[in-house]
């Protein structure tokens, strides 16, 4: 019986995660594509859905410790889902961050092509998705492989952020557009880091082993 509820569980845990990552699709797309219907999609349609599922999700976990008193990997599991359920409810918001500054830009011209935040969602939406079949399938490797994903974000983050300090210094008149845009680059690269606290909950799940913030065991080869 335990069994059965922790596969419905999973299953609902993986609609919350593809609902949040097409917000992060979406917000960034709205914003190349300037489609303010598409950015109010992410705030008004799939936010409340998100927070809908935070709320039922944490319940059914509530139920289950409760009602099973489970053991062992059963439990860790349970836990672990708890706590990936508010990563995902976070990254929702982040993805709502980036919908209410593309809005901001796109009501106005363009600072520079978009070039570098695109390839930011792409990675961020990469390992979103990969941190959720690491869970499925308990691929420590494919867990691993993620969080080195983020050193990459972090480069595109900060490459956005020089690029337009460049821009704002050059010309003063951008510096509210390339302010939006740093924040829609730090709202990627933080969604992208709580990716890689799934991929740290799954590793601990699967193995026992705790690697948050063990920086030689996530960079095992420097």
């Amino acid at each position: 019986m335990l069994a059965e509820k922790l596969i419905a569980l999973r299953e609902r845990l993986i609609e919350m995660s593809s609902l949040v990552e097409a917000m992060i699709e979406k917000s960034v797309r709205g914003l190349e594509t300037k489609n303010n219907e598409m950015l109010l999609e992410v705030m008004e349609k799939h936010e409340p859905l998100v927070n809908n599922l935070e709320i039922e999700l944490d319940e059914q976990c509530i139920n289950l410790i409760a009602l099973y008193q489970p053991k062992a990997k059963d439990a860790r599991q349970i836990l672990i889902v708890s706590k990936m359920i508010g990563e995902l409810e976070r990254i929702g918001d982040h993805a709502v961050n980036i919908a209410q500054a593309a809005q901001f830009l796109i009501a106005r011209p363009e600072v520079k092509p978009l070039v570098d935040i695109p390839r930011m969602a792409l990675l961020a939406i990469e390992m979103l998705r990969n941190s959720i079949n690491a869970f499925i399938q308990e691929d420590i490797d494919l867990a691993q492989s993620i969080l080195l994903k983020d050193d990459e974000v972090d480069r595109l983050r900060d490459y956005v952020m020089r690029d337009l300090i460049a821009y704002m210094s050059a010309d003063p008149s951008t510096i509210e557009r390339g302010v939006e845009l740093i924040r829609v680059a730090a709202n990627l690269e933080r969604a992208a880091d709580l990716s890689t606290n799934i991929c740290e909950a799954v590793i601990y799940m699967v193995q026992g082993r705790v690697v948050k913030h063990h920086y030689e065991e996530r960079h095992p080869n420097k």
